[in-house]
């Protein structure tokens, strides 16, 4: 895969984040997703085309609805209907949360509520907004997205994860002294929230940490090497 096919299966795999991840991530995951965007120069073109003759004032007072009814204190957000016209409201609606124009929080429970929960209420907006929003962009890249469903970043992030969870464990009998232990969960604990951010020099920074240390230890073994050799190909 080449460096555009990566950069859109990077954006793609963000996407998904957003739609099976958690609210509270959900701010941050929408700026990595336009990072992605600018990184692209395909995407950057894509979305300059959708975008170029869109009004997004008049799609704002078109597609959300406030109050639902008269009285009411909830109301609704529609997509247009055009597959193009989703990609540019959806863009910009990204952009002005990017940009704190629009809070997340109050967002969702004005368009999206449920019960007046954040999370169910950010449930039902991943599921209307921005699951089409992906699956669109997928269809306008077939091959990022087979990537993407093929594995990828995302699969070999996920089983450096379960190496990291291993290490935990493993480290377990090995009669550390309490400051060694301590710096050991810490490094690890770390680097598993570096792979949930999607922060690939952090990890990378961390398991050079934990690497020395268990070097200091003498506690390398094939598991060790494995979760490295991994790392380093990120």
């Amino acid at each position: 895969m080449d460096t555009e096919q990566a950069c859109i299966a990077k954006f793609l795999t963000v996407c998904t984040e957003l739609v099976e991840g958690k609210y509270a991530d959900a701010d941050l995951k929408i700026s990595e997703a336009l990072r992605a965007i600018a990184e692209s120069k395909r995407l950057t073109e894509l979305f300059t085309a959708v975008t170029q003759e869109f009004d997004y004032a008049w799609a704002k007072r078109t597609y959300l609805r406030y109050p639902v009814r008269e009285g009411s204190s909830k109301g609704e957000m529609y997509l247009p209907a055009g597959r193009s016209e989703v990609l540019a409201f959806v863009f910009c609606l990204f952009v002005e949360i990017d940009a704190d124009a629009v809070k997340l929080n109050d967002f969702i429970l004005r368009y999206c509520y449920v019960d007046g929960s954040y999370t169910a209420s950010y449930s039902m907006f991943a599921e209307r907004v921005v699951r089409p929003f992906r699956d669109i962009v997928g269809d306008c890249f077939p091959e990022a997205k087979r990537a993407v469903r093929g594995g990828g970043r995302s699969e070999e992030l996920a089983e450096i994860a379960r190496l990291i969870e291993g290490e935990k464990i493993r480290l377990a009998p090995f009669g550390l002294r309490e400051e060694e232990w301590q710096a050991s969960q810490s490094l690890l604990s770390a680097s598993a929230s570096a792979i949930q951010k999607g922060e690939i020099g952090e990890l990378t920074a961390l398991l050079a940490g934990y690497r020395y240390l268990l070097r200091y230890i003498n506690g390398e073994n094939e598991d060790s090497a494995e979760l490295f050799e991994r790392a380093s190909k990120l």
